[in-house]
């Protein structure tokens, strides 16, 4: 995919001054102000990568315009152009955090070259903090994989060492009741192995490619119901799904069947052990809809916005030992909007939760 070019707003009462900016600078997307007002507007509207503001304006000046841009985003690059030396004008600008200035009248050549460097330490620091996270992330992953395997591993180290040391009759009936407990311990084991793996490659795949193909959603949503583990730990929990006519949608079939995977998954992990699943599709006319409602514990109002958060986990019983790694509903919601649908989430504690995904028939 072709990078798209930096986008630049330039903002000066003079429109001589802003159009000779503009076809100073080619190749670039600009945007113009004639008011601090227009300006932010403007940036609020599009993603700005950098702002060029003259000082003097009517009504509002391009320190009072820097003090805001700052206060919406403190990373935002501003280059001020002034036609002022006045000391206290530059000290003003760099305690508001101007990134460079600009004197006039203007040396073409110095505009360019300002916003070249500009845009450049721009990338820089993005990269920087872009790796700074990715350290982070990557110190919270492996900390919740030490915690995740450290339980069941201690579990069966012990039964192990009560073993060896004869501690075990192996006619005891405790003795089998600790074997069926241990062998559940090394199945989740195995399941966590498993999503690993799942997520390495999901992890792999996230870029905003799609790999489209025809699909319907009754055929999908069918196959997991069948393959799904946490449906078959659930006896008790009733499937409530009839298939309906839908058009075929032209969708990325991995991604959308990972996605629909963590949802339905999800709906029977947080069930109690009876109760009812529904999954439900609709034709909008313009975009098809998923429902997957359970009867389950719930979440909390101000829980809803989190679980969409990379490692975040609902625990309702404060247990510790949520199984899973907090990322299957991060990338079923990146994955769901890079089709241009949308994800939402309804519920209250002790009554269930209604997870909506809207994808477009086009």
């Amino acid at each position: 995919m072709s990078k798209q070019p930096a986008s630049i707003l330039i903002v000066d009462d003079d429109s001589c001054i802003r159009e000779l900016c503009e076809k100073t600078l080619k190749g670039y997307r600009v945007f113009q102000a004639g008011t601090c007002q227009d300006a932010l507007r403007i940036y609020e509207q599009h993603t700005i990568d950098l702002i060029l503001t003259d000082v003097m304006m009517p009504g509002c000046t391009g320190l009072d315009l820097l003090r805001q841009i700052k206060g919406l985003d403190p990373t935002a690059v501003v280059i001020i152009m002034t036609g002022f030396v006045e000391k206290e004008t530059i000290l003003g600008a760099l305690k508001e955090g101007a990134d460079d200035f600009i004197n006039k009248p203007l040396n073409l050549l110095q505009l360019k070259t300002a916003i070249e460097k500009a845009l450049a330490r721009k990338t820089l620091k993005e990269e920087l903090a872009n790796l700074k996270k990715l350290d982070h992330l990557k110190s919270i992953f492996l900390s919740l994989i030490s915690h995740k395997f450290r339980t069941p591993i201690t579990a069966i180290s012990l039964f192990l060492q009560d073993i060896q040391h004869g501690v075990y009759d192996l006619k005891d009936p405790a003795f089998s009741q600790n074997v069926r407990m241990i062998n559940d311990e090394t199945l989740y084991l195995s399941r966590m192995v498993s999503d690993l793996l799942a997520f390495s490659q999901v992890m792999e795949g996230s870029e905003a490619v799609l790999q489209r193909e025809p699909c319907d959603l009754n055929l999908i949503v069918v196959s997991l119901l069948h393959g799904s583990q946490e449906a078959c730990n659930k006896p008790g929990i009733e499937t409530d799904y009839q298939d309906v006519p839908l058009p075929l949608l032209n969708l990325d079939r991995k991604k959308i069947t990972f996605a629909l995977q963590q949802i339905i998954e999800n709906a029977y992990k947080f069930s109690g052990e009876e109760g009812q699943v529904s999954i439900a599709l609709h034709n909008g006319g313009d975009s098809v809809r998923v429902l997957v409602s359970d009867t389950g514990v719930g979440i909390p109002a101000d829980e809803i916005p989190k679980v969409f958060e990379k490692f975040y986990q609902i625990d309702p019983g404060n247990t510790g030992q949520v199984r899973g790694f907090g990322l299957g509903l991060f990338y079923a919601r990146e994955f769901i909007r890079l089709h241009g649908g949308a994800i939402n989430m309804d519920s209250q504690p002790g009554q269930g939760v209604t997870v909506t995904v809207s994808l477009p028939l086009q």
